[in-house]
């Protein structure tokens, strides 16, 4: 840790026997004041080289944690105690895909499960007695992809996929007819792999309309794709959302991650400094003056009843906190003048206690 160097101004005096230079340099000494820093940061390319990682990205979270802190320590050697970096960076997330044939059923398929002679399903869960029919000891990870007719009032001929994960089928929803037509396919299915890439991240935002997605989500999307000798497969592939459009997800996922240094070195952190708002103060009827008054006698005299309000305030604007969450809450005061205390506290129990 470098240290800040008081130069003092030395009035001249007579000193015997002593050196008086080894008094101030003694004092000089023992002054070290840690350098506070926050920065958001993130990673380069030159950063993941120099971390060794070839591929531009680290392994897992967990790696990204171990790493990251001796690269803060040499980006910024003179930081120490109470520094924060929000560090973002890239790491390995592959997301499984599959692929398989489409198995269009026949009529008596449809009717061996409904127990009709419409050959179609009319309950969604006719499409799921057929899979346990079918496939009655599938394996983990299992993929198929079926067509099949649907009556809603009228009868329309569906195209899903199924893969069986974690003890179950998981439905995989593929597009209808009229959304191959509104992406300009003459056909239901396309016609190469960059093609249905480039047209079905559009296509989401229609699909995801009513249920909008958040920056950083992935999302599957299976397509049908015509490979030759009047052959057509089903794909599944990845798209993630960047807040505003979809884009062909690449198994890597974007993390950010707060640090803080602890005095000795960086660790994973999930501090969060937060300054009190005008609309704090009034939640808590201190807002004529947007401050506590911790005069001896007055009402924010005592630590506890600091806490007490800033508890009011962090349950109310941040209600989902998860337990261990932290904060460093800085507040106006008057004491006699006006000043500016910090509190840190961490969330326990459901409520905020403090975290000196």
């Amino acid at each position: 840790m470098k240290k800040l160097i008081y130069y003092l101004v030395i009035i001249g005096a007579v000193f015997t026997g002593c050196n008086p230079m080894e008094d101030i340099n003694s004092e000089i000494d023992a002054v070290e004041t840690d350098i506070v820093g926050d920065v958001v940061y993130e990673l380069t390319d030159d950063d993941y080289e120099t971390l060794e990682l070839n591929y531009g990205n680290f392994n897992s979270v967990d790696d990204a944690k171990s790493d990251i802190p001796g690269l803060l320590a040499d980006l910024y050697p003179v930081w120490g105690n109470g520094s924060s970096a929000l560090v973002t960076f890239k790491w390995y997330n592959p997301v499984k895909t599959y692929e398989a044939a489409i198995y269009e059923l026949s009529d008596d398929e449809h009717n061996a499960i409904t127990g009709n002679f419409y050959g179609n399903f009319d309950r969604d869960y006719h499409i799921y007695n057929y899979l346990d029919a079918t496939y009655p000891t599938p394996d983990e990870g299992d993929f198929v992809s079926l067509k099949y007719r649907f009556y809603a009032g009228g009868e329309s001929t569906l195209t899903d996929g199924f893969a069986y994960e974690d003890g179950e089928w998981v439905k995989f929803t593929g597009f209808t007819e009229d959304q191959y037509k509104a992406m300009g396919e003459g056909y239901p299915n396309f016609s190469s792999e960059d093609e249905a890439n480039t047209k079905i991240p559009v296509a989401l935002l229609d699909v995801y309309k009513y249920n909008p997605k958040s920056a950083g989500d992935i999302v599957l999307a299976m397509y049908e794709l015509y490979v030759g000798g009047g052959v057509t497969e089903s794909y599944t592939a990845a798209y993630i959302f960047d807040g505003t459009a979809f884009s062909a997800y690449t198994n890597v996922a974007t993390e950010t991650i707060q640090f803080g240094h602890d005095g000795t070195t960086w660790v994973p952190d999930n501090t969060i400094k937060y300054t009190l708002t005008q609309a704090d103060y009034d939640l808590v009827d201190n807002g004529y003056y947007a401050n506590f008054d911790v005069r001896a006698g007055k009402a924010e005299e005592t630590i506890e009843v600091r806490l007490g309000k800033i508890n009011t305030i962090l349950l109310n604007n941040f209600p989902s906190d998860e337990e261990g969450q932290k904060y460093v809450v800085s507040y106006n005061v008057y004491n006699g003048a006006a000043a500016i205390y910090t509190m840190k506290v961490i969330k326990s129990g459901g409520e905020y206690i403090l975290n000196e």
